[in-house]
């Protein structure tokens, strides 16, 4: 009797089991599930302060006094003003953007004085004007440094009448 009594609960005590080890092995697979997200959470702050350290600080050269052009649209003669600042990490990408600042004038005049109105009224336009104009800015310093040199260009004052 002592013996049909073992076997029965045994089955009993390995159902109680059953459940708790699963509950055992889901914690453990939650507690390395949530380390390892800590842990590249952690790798991935140490690498953007690291990067943030690396870099050299942002140079900004406004292009003064704003750019004034006439344009024609279908119906009127229409201006844009448009402020235009240079942005480059590179010190002397600066200095050489300051030096040639009547061949960047030139050629940005030129780029805005032959836009369209249909075109660059809406931000799709504007950016596209922009990246050209950050393509003429590089090309001109490129050939004087022998880099492009400016990271980026802004408007940073857009009117059109």
């Amino acid at each position: 009797m002592a013996n049909e009594e073992q076997t029965e609960a045994a089955p009993a005590a390995r159902k109680r089991r059953g459940p708790l080890l699963i509950g055992v092995v889901a914690l453990l697979v939650l507690a390395g599930g949530g380390y390892a997200w800590q842990a590249q959470k952690a790798a991935h702050a140490a690498a953007t302060r690291q990067t943030v350290t690396d870099t050299k600080p942002e140079l900004y050269l406004p292009m003064d006094p704003p750019f004034v052009v006439n344009f024609r649209d279908e119906q009127s003669l229409r201006y844009l003003q448009v402020a235009v600042t240079l942005m480059a990490h590179d010190p002397k990408a600066i200095e050489v953007a300051k030096s040639a600042d009547p061949v960047i004038r030139d050629a940005l005049v030129s780029l805005f004085s032959n836009q369209e109105y249909s075109i660059i009224s809406n931000a799709a336009g504007r950016e596209k004007l922009q990246a050209q104009a950050l393509a003429a800015v590089r090309k001109i310093v490129q050939a004087r440094l022998g880099r492009p040199g400016i990271d980026a260009l802004y408007f940073t004052s857009f009117v059109m009448q």
